[in-house]
């Protein structure tokens, strides 16, 4: 497996790898990675799809990337998918998977169309008092010393920052700042978060900054990620005759370790309650996700408080890492980030609203007609007063294909769960669905008197208790996630966002789909590169736009930091006078 970039490789097809035809292939779950994997082997790897099997423990696919109709409960989104135009392995696969909608056309001219006539922004990125503006302005706020500490950061070694927290390497200055209320709210980091997540993202989005104040950076799909994603890839592979196996959870896989080659013998599993096992030679390949962030996750209703599963490494999928990590050293650390509950949860919650009395506050805030169909509130919109640091987000509208046109589908999370509401004081963690819609009616401005009985009669509720939401940020090491291919396996992969890769960033669709990629191209061979992350982390005209959107426009020559501005108007400038340099400072407000 090798890294490339540019078109050449971009649009060829590779060879069939060679031997293809006597291999099969099983991948366990049956999320994004899993199912990225299965068309990577079909349409790269150019292997029959009856001789792949996925083993799903659910009786449904999906895994993190839900959108469901629950008959007794309503709809249920856990989370949303904030994607950007260069996710490209997750581009590279979506050209391939044909539109469910528009006949010929494929999930990515799909995407691109809806997204070019309907850009992303937003138009109230915050809120304090009920549902007046925070006046945000699309600034950053970061001091000077909060700007060197951000550029530190930016450019220490990997290694410098194993096992660090945020809080480590940057101070209270840093966190009072908005690029910190942007940054945590939308990506839901904690101060106690891996500072080399951190890192790894700044580098990873560097030529986004300037589009985090109002979320022209994003980009989203028409409906719930499950039906725009998910269920294209299942009707692709169905039709091309992989095996989906449900309800079978597996609980190992063994390994015969001789001559430095590490080989995967058996799957054990269990299936409608027995035990079972599956049998592997050399030409089988085995695909594990291991870990998961929506392990465990409990959904509560109007009445009733999901259920906080806090037992730590509690959870199949962690079950069956640690019992594959056993065996060797090279299979990871997977109690590094499955034992600490209380440092990776955050509750979410569906909103649906049910007659025509909420809409106008939503419209009011977001200053759009969320029944246009078009982009509403552009992304999250954080309430920045909120004790539990609630966010709500409405996307395009209907969000699932069967919606009634009268109903929204909101999204509301809080990062602290743990800390009594400012309208109902009682932590989000032991609240029901009717409590948390009458917290968020209260920071959208419902008058105070019409809150219980609104929240009641005009929306429904599903709250979502997730323990290990955040899991892949918390701090690590050399050898906690384990390689996509550890050393020394002929026949295994990780997929996922607990498999290690480079320069890449968890918790993103193009994350999963990426080790997906890289799994399949490696045990097969396959004779086409993977494409690099984008490299705007190399490129000085995103350095240089992003370093002075990150300062809101102040130029570097202002900084109150001595030797940069010694540095600047004594030598630099005197010397790049009438160059191209001097030219592409000015181009981006450097000087």
């Amino acid at each position: 497996m090798y890294y490339s970039n540019g078109n050449y490789e971009a649009f060829a097809h590779p060879q069939k790898p060679e031997g293809v035809d006597s291999k099969s292939a099983y991948l366990v779950g049956a999320g994004l990675a899993s199912l990225s994997a299965a068309c990577f082997l079909v349409r790269d790897g150019q292997m029959k799809g009856e001789r792949i099997h996925i083993l799903e423990e659910l009786p449904l696919p999906g895994g993190a990337c839900d959108g469901y109709e629950y008959a007794d409960k309503g709809f249920v989104i856990r989370g949303g998918r904030e994607m950007e135009n260069h996710f490209e392995c997750l581009w590279d696969l979506f050209r391939s998977i044909p539109s469910l909608e528009t006949e010929g056309a494929s999930v990515l001219d799909e995407y691109y169309w809806l997204n070019k006539k309907d850009p992303n922004y937003s138009l109230m990125r915050a809120t304090v008092e009920r549902g007046e503006d925070a006046h945000t302005d699309k600034k950053f706020t970061l001091s000077d010393k909060a700007c060197m500490e951000l550029m530190h950061l930016f450019f220490m070694k990997d290694e410098d920052l194993y096992d660090k927290k945020i809080e480590d390497v940057l101070d209270e200055e840093f966190f009072k700042s908005n690029f910190w209320l942007y940054w945590r709210t939308m990506f839901a980091f904690e101060e106690w978060h891996s500072a080399l997540e951190m890192k790894l993202y700044i580098q990873r989005f560097i030529h986004h900054i300037g589009g985090l104040p109002d979320f022209t950076a994003l980009k989203f799909t028409k409906y719930n990620q499950y039906e725009s994603l998910i269920l294209p890839m299942i009707k692709y592979l169905e039709a091309n005759n992989v095996q989906f196996v449900y309800n079978t959870q597996v609980t190992n896989v063994l390994f015969d370790f001789k001559d430095g080659k590490k080989i995967a013998r058996q799957i054990v599993c269990v299936r409608d309650g027995k035990e079972e096992t599956i049998d592997l030679i050399e030409d089988d390949l085995v695909f594990v996700t291991n870990g998961s962030c929506t392990e465990n996750s409990a959904l509560g209703d109007d009445d009733q408080v999901p259920e906080f599963k806090k037992t730590p490494g509690e959870g199949g999928c962690w079950q069956l890492w640690k019992n594959i990590a056993a065996q060797d050293p090279a299979f990871g650390r997977p109690e590094k980030f499955c034992t600490q509950t209380e440092l990776t949860n955050w509750e979410s919650a569906t909103v649906t609203t049910l007659d025509d009395r909420i809409p106008p506050y939503l419209q009011k805030i977001c200053q759009r007609d969320p029944f246009s169909g078009k982009v509403v509130t552009g992304g999250i919109v954080t309430v920045k007063d909120s004790s539990w640091l609630m966010s709500w987000t409405i996307n395009r509208q209907p969000h699932f294909k069967n919606q009634p046109g009268n109903q929204l589908v909101v999204w509301v999370y809080g990062l602290f769960t743990d800390r009594p509401g400012d309208f109902i004081k009682k932590p989000m963690r032991e609240c029901t669905g009717y409590e948390i819609t009458q917290e968020w009616l209260y920071h959208i401005g419902v008058p105070v008197d019409e809150i219980p009985e609104m929240a009641r009669t005009s929306a429904h509720c599903v709250p979502c208790m997730m323990p290990y939401i955040t899991a892949f940020f918390m701090p690590r090491t050399e050898g906690d996630r384990p390689k996509v291919v550890p050393e020394g396996c002929v026949n295994f992969a990780f997929l996922g966002q607990f498999a290690d890769t480079v320069r890449d960033t968890v918790f993103t669709t193009e994350y999963s789909v990426r080790t997906a990629m890289e799994a399949v191209y490696t045990l097969l061979d396959v004779d086409r590169g993977v494409p690099e992350v984008f490299n705007s982390v190399y490129d000085v005209r995103c350095l240089l736009d992003a370093t002075v959107k990150m300062m809101d426009g102040k130029k570097l020559t202002d900084m109150k930091v001595p030797f940069i501005a010694e540095i600047l108007e004594k030598k630099l400038l005197k010397r790049i006078h009438g160059t191209v340099i001097e030219e592409m400072l000015e181009r981006y407000h450097v000087i």
